[in-house]
């Protein structure tokens, strides 16, 4: 099942969406969603934010590749950060270039989005928390972070946490195909196979230290590939059976 967010008569909508066409959600999203009347089509409908978290909980250096070419050891656990609500965007809606920052940079990512309350959630049980995953753009400052000490302007700027286009509940996470295009050229190229921490790990490690919320959202790392995501520029994000998130960046 796709889960989406659309524009509908200039409200927000849950929404269910089978080939190229949107249907009203019924119910919860969190909890048996039914697939109700027909919005429209797909090609014609808004598309917003597939959720509306409290919190996105983000993990750095995940990927294998990725912390070579940053000349990085691998972490021997999880680098959680946060990003607020405000830096929450949909698809197709401009990243805006953050104030005083000469350097900001794309990094394509798997989005996990939970559907209960999840607090210590033991080893093996993470899927009975999460409703589906989503594509994720963790636009980061690197002027900031190699100047700030903490991240928190760096990667929670307002606009800075594309994600979507739906939720995909129906994909296995642990070998899909991750890229990136800027402008259309391929700049990431990898497999969620390579991450460090597995995402039954990242589920467990972090419900230990935060409370996650229905519709909050892990995203998992990048891979290799980062790079800058100019003004004017566009960054596409594609992961094998979920879909592509574009965004362009604006100032």
């Amino acid at each position: 099942m796709r889960i989406a967010r659309v524009e509908a008569g200039g409200q927000p909508a849950w929404a269910i969406i089978e080939g190229d066409v949107v249907y009203r959600l019924e119910g919860s999203p969190f909890d048996n969603p039914r697939r109700g009347d027909r919005i429209g089509d797909l090609g014609l409908a808004k598309l917003l934010a597939p959720c509306q978290p409290t919190k996105v909980v983000c993990i750095g250096l995940n990927y294998r590749a990725h912390a070579a070419e940053t000349g990085q050891e691998l972490p021997k656990e999880p680098l959680m950060f946060l990003k607020p609500p405000t830096s929450v965007i949909g698809p197709g809606d401009e990243v805006v270039w953050a104030p005083d920052s000469k350097k900001i940079d794309y990094e394509a990512e798997l989005a996990v989005v939970f559907k209960k309350r999840a607090k210590h959630v033991p080893a093996g049980a993470y899927k009975e928390y999460v409703l589906g995953y989503t594509c994720a753009n963790d636009i980061s400052a690197r002027d900031f972070q190699r100047g700030d000490g903490q991240w928190a302007r760096a990667k929670g700027s307002d606009t800075f946490c594309p994600i979507g286009p739906w939720i995909e509940t129906d994909v296995d996470p642990n070998d899909l195909r991750i890229s990136g295009k800027l402008d259309g050229e391929i700049k990431q190229d990898s497999r969620t196979s390579d991450l460090v921490f597995n995402l039954d790990f990242q589920v467990s490690h972090l419900t230990k230290y935060f409370t996650m919320e229905p519709g909050d959202v892990l995203i998992t790392g990048t891979p290799a590939g980062i790079g800058d995501m100019p003004v004017g520029s566009e960054y596409e994000v594609t992961i094998e059976g979920i879909g592509s998130l574009k965004n362009r960046m604006t100032k």
